[in-house]
């Protein structure tokens, strides 16, 4: 069977692109006991800019929600988008399906890439 073109596909294709190209990278984080975490993460940290969170809502992955955000922040902010658990490439096999679990994943992300400082946007 011939693959179909596929607009989110394509779509999200060029929202890649874009945050690459802004200066950011993709990266995982395990946190254990079957957690992953995808976050976008500067691909060089610059200590002399603050660091700013974007959290996104329900609806489709980060990329989706922040792509036309990336680049009015970027030059001024060390920016960090995660994707929440059962959003992007984020997932868990643990039955915990609170928002404090979310919480939690998200602080994990942001220990082991920044430390405990930070805004958050979302």
């Amino acid at each position: 069977m011939a693959k179909c073109f596929s607009f989110a596909a394509t779509q999200d294709s060029c929202y890649r692109y874009s945050f690459t190209r802004s200066g950011l990278k993709s990266s995982t984080t395990d946190l254990g006991e079957g957690t992953i975490m995808h976050c976008w993460i500067p691909k060089k940290h610059d200590p002399s800019k603050p660091t700013l969170l974007l959290i996104h809502g329900f609806g489709a992955n980060a990329m989706w929600q922040f792509h036309g955000l990336i680049p009015k922040f970027i030059s001024k902010f060390n920016i960090y988008v995660p994707d929440l658990l059962f959003f992007g490439e984020s997932y868990t096999a643990r039955a915990e399906r609170s928002e404090a679990f979310q919480a939690q994943c998200v602080i994990g992300v942001m220990e082991a890439h920044k430390g405990p400082r930070w805004m958050c946007l979302g």
